[in-house]
């Protein structure tokens, strides 16, 4: 690289515009690959961009601060596009009305399933006390997630890495597990991906209908009610 290139290149990446403008790129390449190419799960828009954006970081050697300075934008709309789900929710409000009851039931079992099995697992692992808290409310939004974690007394950064990850795995294999259980109700297969994957499994079940994506968009959002009401009450009782 010419010094004149790399003058450029030492100006441009320490510009927030940069960080932005390639994040959405990095998204919009995804998508055109996801939808070219059939929409294939393990192809999730999601998961390409946060590849191609870690091998663009580690090639060009950019600190992770210096990204979220230009993509922070990004991470606040997660807010307003959380509660903009509240639109395919509204539109299936008489269906949702009818089956209030399995719904309460399922958000029950789902959540305090997340719970148990995120804890288990780390903790048949042997992992420690702050790494069980962090890993405790993975099934939740990350923005409520980090806040629960930080309540309880866990790692918010750790716990925003797991959350990403459990929506990512939850959007790529859920239809497997569920087509496997012979689970073909939107109703229930919209639940289950907005408990267990929250914000990007809604996004995912959005894609397969309407109704799936009402569901999975209510669970979400009860789902990290539940979970804030319950954690810290359930931590406190154990500590």
């Amino acid at each position: 690289m010419s010094a004149e290139m790399q003058q450029v290149w030492v100006y441009l990446s320490t510009s927030p515009l940069l960080w932005l403008t390639l994040t959405l790129i990095a998204y919009q390449i995804g998508t055109w690959v996801f939808r070219r190419l059939d929409c294939p799960p393990l192809l999730n828009p999601v998961l390409t961009a946060i590849i191609l954006l870690v091998v663009l970081l580690k090639v060009s050697g950019i600190d992770y601060q210096t990204y979220f300075r230009g993509a922070q934008f990004i991470h606040f709309l997660l807010g307003p596009a959380t509660v903009a789900l509240a639109i395919p929710l509204y539109r299936e409000m008489e269906v949702i009305r009818k089956s209030f009851i399995p719904i309460i039931i399922t958000l029950a079992v789902g959540s305090v399933a997340a719970i148990i099995s995120a804890v288990g697992i780390v903790w048949a692992l042997g992992g420690e006390k702050i790494i069980l808290l962090s890993v405790a409310p993975k099934s939740v939004t990350t923005p409520i997630a980090m806040g629960i974690s930080e309540q309880i007394g866990g790692l918010p950064s750790l716990t925003a890495v797991v959350v990403v990850l459990t929506g990512i795995t939850g959007a790529v294999g859920g239809d497997f597990i569920l087509n496997l259980l012979r689970i073909n109700d939107d109703n229930a297969r919209g639940m289950a991906l907005g408990v267990a994957s929250h914000g990007i499994g809604t996004a995912h079940a959005i894609q397969k209908s309407r109704v799936a994506g009402a569901f999975s968009a209510l669970a979400m959002a009860l789902n990290g009610l539940f979970t804030a009401l319950l954690l810290p009450v359930l931590v406190h009782l154990l500590q």
